[in-house]
């Protein structure tokens, strides 16, 4: 029933911190019809703050650490943009991006917590790292700590963040002959109270970290730390952990601030009643408090009804933090220190009390409530239980037809006595010939599988160009199909304009041109191009192939199964991004490599490579040969296919391929997956394979030798 009411708003969440992702999931199971949601984040997931020192110290995998924003923006029906914010133009309420174009939105919301670069420290950039954002630090960390031979780490910073850091990096490093030490400018840890500092500053030292006290750093190099005084404190890994610091941009955006903090009211609201503010990037100025993980929890369920109220014309409510709070700090080893009203006391069971408590906060976001699928009426037609299944149909390829029925109903198409025109059946493109030069032209559309216009134009316009590439051609000219779901004229002249800019500019940069297109209102975001490419030479097509030659594959496999299991929540987000990555990948290097000796070419689309496959050995006379081996596969693909997870194609894709046998297991599956914008399939001469596998590798292609052609009319697997 939402999916009927148009949609007339955007909210826009700037950063992944907990308070928004706490939104995201009350968003999921209660949604505002009519909004259109966007989430900003640079990176696909969201470290939680509270399990970083587990995480550190070795007690938590890094999954375990992640708020994964990808499934989490699914469960929501919102997009998830991966990109920096630079910066908001509050007059005409758009966001700047670092990587693409300016987002516009009705209500906005910041969450993007701190920072602790340390700028004004020289050789701090170059040589040290920032305990936040916490992503980068906790990739970096993860690579020093298993690598580090002789570790030698110093922590700047003497206040929980940099004890809590100091003593899990100690713990990890255990029996390394690790030198760790905690740095201070001047007295550590006085925030706590003198029981809970003697607590702390004794576990620092049966954690074997040397505090140094009143210490002022000027300078970070590869090997040191050095002090005003000249002393070179030995350091391989030096982490900035100096407190709380705004990001930079956010003085430049015209909202009130203290301290370069976003100045927030009891309702979230900046002074800008359209743009709210939330966690660590924010002051409270009706109670101001310190920066804790805590009040970003514990501001959630009031964001959340304040940004229905924005949206929908209701009520606001106010956010009232509590005066005190549990501080429980980790020690490192699997023990925490717990302290509150002066009251301090640590202990392995209060490890176990702060592990319950984080890990139930995880679990809120690793396992998301199953939100119950429409039902059907009581009473329909026979076969239609059957045509649903019971899993959602897939979006991109996954939801063309197959390739049976497709060549059914193509047999029946009347055949042609014009000299102008020629088609291979099995061809996605048609050859036509004008004045002498050499055409080809295409049409292809994908129904969308990710709420963001940019990328799935992207995605389509690169997938629909291959069919360009697959010939050996140049791409020309394109005219888009467009059809938006229901929305206001303001949200369809946005979307518009994401979809043009992204489009123009996939085509500008392969030479071609958007010569207009068609719109049109429909159910679903759906969008197609119809595009023509010239050539100098002959083109390619799937005839052609000749005993013996190697087939070379441009792209890896994989991303059927991935954008099913993306749809059910099952796939992690930075396999999807890495897939959405490929997928937007262009072919226009790859084809002039290819096409200059390829004897037969296509690109691997809805079929699968095996469906694919087949058409090439059908209109060449042969069959071939595949070692599962050597087969590129995204990260990720296997193991889900190995647990089940399947496109809703697959099934039609197995039988239209034809005669395929041989070893079986997840590889043998991934030949029937359907691939949206997947790589080029080319049969080349033996001799020649190895110098365009170097040079497509070379040109940045997971490009692969992935079998032969030989005599038999199958395809044989091994």
């Amino acid at each position: 029933m939402h999916d009927q009411i148009p949609l007339t708003r955007d909210l826009v969440l700037i950063g992944g911190g907990h308070t928004h992702a706490l939104v995201l999931r009350m968003w999921g199971m209660n949604p505002l019809p009519g909004v259109r949601v966007t989430v900003i984040n640079p990176a696909p997931t969201a470290p939680y703050s509270g399990m970083l020192p587990g995480f550190v110290a070795g007690h938590y995998s890094k999954d375990e650490l992640d708020i994964d924003l990808i499934k989490l923006a699914r469960f929501a029906g919102a997009r998830v943009i991966v990109d920096k914010a630079i910066g908001i133009d509050l007059r005409a309420r758009t966001i700047s991006l670092k990587g693409r174009g300016p987002i516009p939105y009705d209500i906005a919301s910041i969450d993007i917590g701190i920072t602790s670069e340390m700028p004004n420290l020289q050789g701090f950039a170059e040589h040290g790292i920032p305990a936040k954002p916490l992503d980068t630090f906790a990739a970096r960390w993860d690579v020093y700590r298993k690598e580090a031979k002789k570790p030698r780490v110093a922590v700047l910073g003497g206040g929980v963040a940099g004890a809590e850091l100091s003593m899990a990096m100690a713990h990890a490093l255990r029996g390394k002959s690790a030198e760790v030490r905690l740095i201070d400018r001047g007295t550590a840890l006085t925030e706590f109270s003198e029981t809970a500092r003697s607590q702390l500053l004794k576990s620092l030292k049966e954690a074997r970290v040397e505090v140094i006290e009143n210490a002022d750093v000027v300078e970070v190099t590869a090997d040191a730390v050095v002090l005003k005084d000249g002393t070179r404190v030995p350091s391989t890994f030096t982490n900035g952990a100096t407190g709380a610091r705004p990001h930079g941009w956010i003085t430049e955006t015209g909202l009130n601030l203290y301290q370069g903090f976003i100045s927030v009211g009891p309702t979230l609201q900046s002074s800008d009643s359209h743009v709210f503010a939330v966690g660590d990037c924010a002051y409270l100025t009706h109670a101001p408090r310190p920066k804790a993980g805590v009040f970003a929890v514990r501001e959630a369920p009031v964001l959340f009804h304040n940004l229905r109220a924005a949206l929908s014309g209701g009520t606001f409510k106010g956010y009232q933090p509590q005066k005190d709070y549990l501080k429980l700090i980790s020690l490192g080893q699997k023990s925490a220190l717990a302290e509150k009203l002066g009251t301090a006391v640590r202990g392995p069971l209060l490890w176990s009390w702060k592990n319950r408590i984080d890990t139930g906060f995880m679990e809120k976001f690793h396992k998301l409530p199953t939100m119950a699928q429409p039902k059907l009426p009581a009473l329909v037609a026979d076969g239609v239980r059957a045509v649903m299944g019971d899993v959602p149909m897939c979006a991109g390829c996954g939801s063309k037809v197959g390739r049976s029925t497709l060549r059914a109903a193509l047999a029946d198409l009347p055949s042609s006595d014009r000299d102008d025109v020629r088609y291979v059946k099995g061809d996605d493109a048609a050859v036509i010939k004008v004045g002498g030069e050499t055409l080809v032209m295409t049409t292809d559309h994908l129904r969308a599988f990710t709420h963001d216009p940019d990328l799935m134009t992207r995605i389509t316009a690169t997938h629909a160009l291959g069919d360009i590439w697959a010939m050996g051609a140049e791409p020309q000219a394109a005219t888009m199909s467009v059809i938006l779901p229901r929305m206001s004229s303001e949200l369809q002249q946005r979307t518009m304009a994401e979809i043009t800019s992204a489009a123009a500019d996939v085509m500008g940069r392969v030479g071609a041109v958007v010569a207009g297109g068609h719109t049109s209102v429909g159910s679903e975001f759906t969008i197609g191009f119809t595009i023509t490419g010239r050539t100098a030479g002959e083109v390619r097509t799937i005839e052609g192939a000749k005993e013996g030659d190697v087939l070379i594959l441009t792209k890896p496999l994989g991303t059927g199964v991935l954008l099913a299991a993306e749809m059910r929540g099952l796939a992690k987000g930075r396999d999807v991004l890495a897939a959405y990555q490929r997928m937007a990948e262009p072919q226009a290097v790859a084809s002039r490599i290819l096409a200059s000796e390829a004897r037969a070419m296509t690109d691997v689309t809805g079929f699968g490579l095996a469906g694919h496959l087949s058409g090439i050995c059908e209109a060449s006379g042969v069959g071939a040969e595949i070692t599962l081996a050597n087969l590129p596969v995204l990260r990720g693909a296997e193991e889900l296919i190995a647990a089940g997870v399947k496109s809703t194609l697959w099934d039609e894709n197995r039988e239209g391929a034809g005669g395929v046998f041989g070893a079986q297991g997840p590889r043998f599956d991934l030949l029937f997956d359907p691939q949206t914008s997947g790589g080029l399939l080319a049969a080349v001469r033996a001799d020649l394979a190895d110098e365009m596998v170097r040079k497509l590798r070379l040109c940045g292609y997971g490009a692969a030798a992935i079998g032969r052609i030989t005599d038999t009319p199958a395809i044989k697997v091994i």
